[in-house]
């Protein structure tokens, strides 16, 4: 009846919710490069810290909420969902969401008022490389799992090849992963 009630299980308290709102509210703010840069700190957290989800379920809520159409922080409502339900689905987004938002639009007014500055052009030059490794960061972090899986590293030598070289749409790369998987061609 209390699950009911407050939406959360026994095991599962406000507590709970309260902090990976405010982690992911840090966490925010380092979201340098888009929400999915922050998947290794995300997957630290969530699966190595607090043992809230596991290895299969972060990678396939990213993978679910990166084939879906919308927008790129997708994937931290479904990992909230899979940590702790509707609250911890609502506690991670709102927690991502506020203060890079803000940030963006503090920072959007600063370059447009001053475009050359000094500081403005720093900031453009050196968020790029960041942006970038952290990115190829949560690349790492989510092929771990298959890291011995040669077949799984030529569908991704593949895919980089594909979307680098040519003109065709993410759409057919999805399609044909999807296919793949669908298939079990990637199973051991």
């Amino acid at each position: 009846m209390t699950e009911f009630i407050t939406g959360l299980s026994p095991d599962l308290g406000w507590g709970l919710i309260l902090e990976i709102f405010l982690r992911f509210l840090l966490l925010s703010l380092l979201a340098t490069g888009g929400a999915l840069s922050l998947a290794p700190a995300m997957h630290k957290y969530l699966v190595v810290q607090k043992g809230l989800i596991t290895d299969t379920q972060f990678i396939g809520s990213i993978a679910l909420a990166q084939s879906a159409p919308g927008p790129n922080v997708l994937f931290v409502t479904v990992l909230g969902w899979q940590a702790a339900g509707f609250w911890g689905a609502l506690a991670m987004t709102v927690g991502c969401l506020i203060p890079s938002a803000v940030l963006a639009v503090y920072a959007g007014r600063k370059i447009v008022s001053n475009p050359n500055s000094f500081w403005m052009r720093g900031l453009r030059e050196g968020l790029a490389p960041i942006a970038i490794g952290l990115t190829f960061a949560t690349a790492v972090v989510l092929l771990k799992p298959w890291i011995t899986e040669w077949r799984v590293w030529l569908l991704t030598i593949a895919s980089i090849s594909v979307a680098y070289f040519t003109r065709l749409a993410p759409i057919y790369l999805i399609a044909v992963g999807a296919a793949i998987g669908a298939f079990g061609f990637l199973n051991p």
